[in-house]
């Protein structure tokens, strides 16, 4: 037998009718799942059918009676025993419920039968909740007129996940939430639609850069629609391994004049990056690799090292530490060179050369959330800090308030 799944309602047709339809009603009939719609007006004493009446204590709106839900739930037991499966899992749809989540979702799919109860009006009477109620849940921040949309969007999501319902088990372990991230972009024929062309890297065959492409949007997707999601992710998913150095890959101590050029215009390059929608346009037009060659020149005299990576000879990363603060400063990666892990390595390189502070520090500009959500998967803590705030009524040359947040490994 396949999972079952009861709703208790006012408007069974109207809830049968969706269940009935596409995946789930066909589902359905191959006998990979079972579904069932209850009229709870069928179980009211009354002649009139009445289900409602005024709460106590005053208030406008009506509240469901108690009795006919109460006996329509006792009616899906009984009909679920006598099928051999154990009792239901019973949820009520309800506003003061948890949030619905994916997580949510996952775990209902895991009980043998479930049913789900529609509130309407101003609610339920609260005594069969608590006579009944396994869990109260709801779909989100917003009030609906009943919970027939409710508890089809809940066994909608629970019922795709049982085998059968989907043709692949990939149909939902890719999709948005599964593993906390938004699901990345989509596309179909043809390849150019309305002068947009499909990325090229979907076209190509290569389905390790494919993987490699969809991760990146998923989390870059995520990060900028659903930062909170994001910064959940991040706890949830530390990097535990780093990508692993390629032969060509070099990381040396700058100390000729050709090397400090190099790492003076990964500088400068890095800079205007981050800058560019936080500085005005003219700010970062007139920065100069001449004037980042002899801020780097100026911190060797104060004791810092910089270290520049190249990749068979072409230098396209580098990183400085100071030995005395245990803080690391600079690193950037060339803009075509980005995506293949040499920030990771260069970020844990530095922290193993400062081998002797226990908690390294960093600077990260609040606005550059891709190098906080990387640095948090890598070990390293927010302090609650601010290095430097950068104010537009302050700073001529800032259109928009920022500020540099400091960074510590924890580990």
């Amino acid at each position: 037998m396949g999972m079952r799944v009861d709703i208790v309602t006012l408007f069974p047709e109207m809830c049968q009718q969706v269940l009935d339809a596409s995946i789930i009603g066909r589902a359905a009939k191959r006998g990979y799942i079972e579904t069932h719609c209850h009229q709870i007006r069928d179980y009211t004493l009354n002649k009139q059918k009445q289900t409602d009446d005024y709460p106590y204590g005053g208030g406008c709106g009506m509240v469901l009676y108690a009795q006919p839900i109460a006996d329509c739930l006792r009616a899906v037991q009984k009909e679920v025993a006598e099928q051999g499966r154990p009792a239901p899992h019973i949820v009520f749809l309800t506003a003061g419920g948890q949030r619905y989540t994916e997580e949510h979702a996952r775990r209902l799919a895991e009980y043998d039968n479930l049913t789900l109860v529609c509130g309407h009006y101003e609610g339920i009477d609260e005594r069969v909740i608590d006579a009944f109620a396994d869990e109260e849940i709801s779909i989100g921040d917003y009030i609906l007129t009943g919970g027939e949309l409710a508890s089809l969007v809940v066994a909608d999501s629970v019922l795709r996940l049982k085998p059968g319902v989907l043709a692949e088990q990939k149909g939902y372990e890719e999709e948005s939430y599964w593993d906390g991230l938004l699901e990345y972009p989509q596309y179909t024929r043809p390849e150019v639609w309305e002068g947009r062309a499909v990325p090229d890297v979907l076209l190509g065959g290569d389905h390790q850069k494919i993987d490699a492409w969809r991760g990146e949007k998923s989390r870059e997707r995520t990060r900028l629609r659903r930062p909170e999601l994001y910064e959940q992710w991040c706890e949830t998913h530390p990097i535990t391994e780093l990508p692993k150095w390629k032969r060509g890959e070099n990381v040396r101590l700058v100390r000729t004049e050709e090397q400090y050029q190099a790492a003076a215009k990964l500088f400068c390059e890095g800079r205007r990056t981050i800058c560019a929608g936080n500085w005005t346009a003219e700010y970062c037009a007139g920065l100069r690799e001449e004037a980042f060659l002899a801020q780097l020149k100026a911190e060797k005299k104060e004791g810092w090292a910089c270290y520049l990576h190249t990749t068979k000879d072409v230098p396209d990363g580098m990183v400085s530490v100071d030995h005395k603060t245990g803080r690391i400063e600079h690193l950037f990666v060339a803009a075509d060179a980005r995506g293949k892990g040499i920030g990771q390595k260069m970020l844990d390189f530095a922290r193993k050369k400062l081998e002797e502070h226990e908690h390294p520090t960093l600077t990260v500009l609040d606005q550059n959330t891709r190098a906080i959500a990387l640095y948090r998967r890598m070990g390293w803590k927010l302090t609650g800090e601010a290095a430097q705030v950068f104010d537009p009524a302050e700073d001529g040359f800032v259109q928009r308030r920022c500020e540099l947040l400091v960074m510590r490994w924890e580990g």
